[in-house]
């Protein structure tokens, strides 16, 4: 892979964590329950599942 290539998956990661950490913050509190999510380990949550 070139440079670029690599430049652009990490921000498509980058981009897609954001997104996942921004939903997890935002979800309504009975969603999250239900989930069993605490929604203040959302950068957790996203790390993991964006990032392994």
């Amino acid at each position: 892979m070139t440079m670029i290539s690599n430049l652009r998956a990490a921000a498509r990661k980058r981009a897609l964590y954001l997104r996942t950490k921004h939903e997890i913050e935002t979800m309504p509190l009975d969603v999250a329950l239900d989930l069993n999510i605490y929604r203040g380990d959302a950068a957790r949550i996203a790390r993991t599942a964006v990032y392994g």
